[in-house]
């Protein structure tokens, strides 16, 4: 009998190496943890101003407003950005304040955008 973990593992296991074979690999851009909130607030600025990323979705009444802190809008512009213009030669950097991560960020009915 196979324990229901060694199930679990060779599901996880073989979905990854499916995606693997598709050649799509999906990467989102997210602010760091442990950046400051200073810096957070300078690139989200800098994202949503002259970087081009679409933050309306983080606008009050729109899907990504909640929750309502610095460093969701901040994830939710940068991947916007990235997202955006990483065909283009754009890196998720914003000067250490963001890093990339396979995890999809989504939650609710915020998506996060991603683009192959």
């Amino acid at each position: 009998m196979i324990s229901p973990m060694l199930k679990i593992l060779t599901a996880l296991l073989f979905f990854t190496l499916s995606f693997q074979a598709s050649g799509q690999f999906m990467e989102w851009c997210i602010a760091d943890e442990q950046s400051p909130d200073d810096e957070l607030q300078r690139a989200l600025d800098w994202a949503c101003g002259k970087g081009g990323a679409d933050c309306s979705k983080i606008q009050v009444n729109h899907p990504c407003y909640l929750p309502n802190t610095l460093r969701d809008h901040a994830s939710y512009a940068f991947n916007s950005y990235y997202q955006k213009f990483k065909n283009k030669g754009a890196t998720c950097y914003f000067n250490s304040a963001a890093i990339t991560t396979d995890l999809d960020p989504s939650h609710g009915s915020c998506k996060f955008e991603f683009h192959p």
